[in-house]
């Protein structure tokens, strides 16, 4: 072998003699094993390791110092620059839940909006009559009772259900109770005592805009003519204009009532106090029996023009026009407490005093007076006391 025939790394002319026996005698030595080939491999691959090893090291260093220069440098002659005041950072908005208990039931979602309920109403407002609107109807959608829309409007109602009308524009209380018009001489513990209240109620009520100092005198406050006052929870009478008691010695006494009434005094049928319906329909085609809303009878389904029957044998004691908006009208005395009324007839068949038996043909079903519709009226009383028909009528 000659020295061409040498790896790289193996001694050359240049080394020196020591160096070369050493790496001569060692190569002998490996060759004479028959390692030479296996050592030059393995030299080999040390060396490229070797290589690679020193290869990354250099990066490294190479990436350190540029982190290291990459930082501002700060000068020894430059002055310190002065250390900014820390900033407390604005606060977010944010809305603070509060913890809610574990619960095993339904859980619901918390909701960010906030609904906030509407206040109470305190004052009056107004509502226009529609076509079909009834006082029930109309208290329903308002919340309140029917004698409330009542009392709400005696100037425009009368404490008559059947003078609503299409178009009328009605006092809303904002509570049961009752308006009242403040007239002249009016004091505060008569109004209160008329409607069943205690004076303080109509002054602490918020819509009527009342103060006790200035109010005074509650004999004679000061309270301007004129004014409307709501009168939570108030109560009273109604006005009567329905069915009085009209004996038969003395029938004369319904001339209030209208032309209908009677004069001298009769004698004749008398009831055996067992009644039949007064219609052909036994089925209710408006009110029914509501004495809190003063409507004491029912209102009986018909067709302008049917029959109209006497419920039991009596005698008339009125028949004709009632001014109380009953239209025509027959009212029959049993003579045994009992006394029935048919109203709103658009035909009367019967005169003052006559007899009449039970399923006699009295009238016909009408639609005079205040109706919204034909229809037959009926009210029963006894002994002065009006009854709910339904409770004496044969069951339909």
């Amino acid at each position: 072998m000659t020295d061409d025939d040498l790896p790289g790394d193996l001694p050359t002319e240049e080394s020196t003699p020591l160096q070369k026996s050493r790496w001569f005698i060692l190569w002998q030595s490996l060759s004479q094993a028959g390692l030479a080939e296996t050592a030059l491999r393995l030299g080999t691959h040390v060396l490229l390791v070797a290589l690679i090893l020193i290869v990354a090291w250099g990066l490294r260093e190479f990436y350190n110092q540029a982190q290291v220069s990459g930082q501002p440098q700060t000068s020894a002659l430059a002055a310190n620059l002065p250390t900014p005041t820390p900033q407390k950072a604005a606060p977010k908005a944010s809305i603070q839940l509060a913890e809610q208990p574990a619960s095993n039931g339904v859980t619901r979602r918390a909701r960010l909006h906030t609904d906030v309920p509407s206040r109470p109403r305190v004052d009056l407002i107004t509502y226009t009559v529609k076509p079909g609107d009834t006082v029930f109807g109309i208290a329903d959608k308002f919340g309140l009772k029917p004698e409330t829309i009542l009392w709400g409007n005696q100037f425009v109602l009368g404490d008559n259900p059947h003078n609503l009308k299409p178009d009328q524009e009605l006092n809303i209380l904002p509570v049961d109770g009752a308006l009242h018009r403040w007239s002249t001489g009016d004091g505060l513990n008569g109004v209160a005592k008329f409607f069943n209240v205690d004076p303080e109620a109509i002054i602490d009520w918020p819509g009527n805009n009342l103060d006790a100092e200035a109010v005074g005198d509650f004999s004679n406050p000061s309270i301007e003519p004129g004014t409307w006052v709501i009168i939570p929870d108030g109560k009273r009478e109604f006005v009567s204009w329905s069915m009085p008691i009209i004996p038969l010695d003395n029938p004369s006494v319904a001339k209030v009532l209208g032309d209908g009434a009677c004069g001298a005094a009769v004698q004749g049928a008398v009831g055996a106090g067992v009644f039949i319906w007064p219609a052909n329909n036994h089925f209710l085609s408006g009110f029914d029996y509501n004495p809190n809303a003063n409507h004491s009878g029912i209102d009986i389904d018909g067709d302008a023009g049917d029959p109209v029957y006497a419920a039991d044998n009596g005698v008339v004691v009125f028949a004709g026009w009632n001014n109380w908006g009953y239209g025509n009208v027959v009212i029959i005395n049993h003579s045994n407490g009992w006394q029935t009324l048919y109203a709103h007839l658009s035909a009367i068949n019967v005169v003052c005093g006559q007899s009449v038996y039970q399923t006699n043909t009295i009238g016909a079903i009408g639609n005079t007076g205040n109706s919204a519709g034909a229809h037959l009226h009926y009210e029963m009383m006894y002994n002065g006391t009006k009854v709910n028909p339904h409770d004496y009528l044969p069951p339909s």
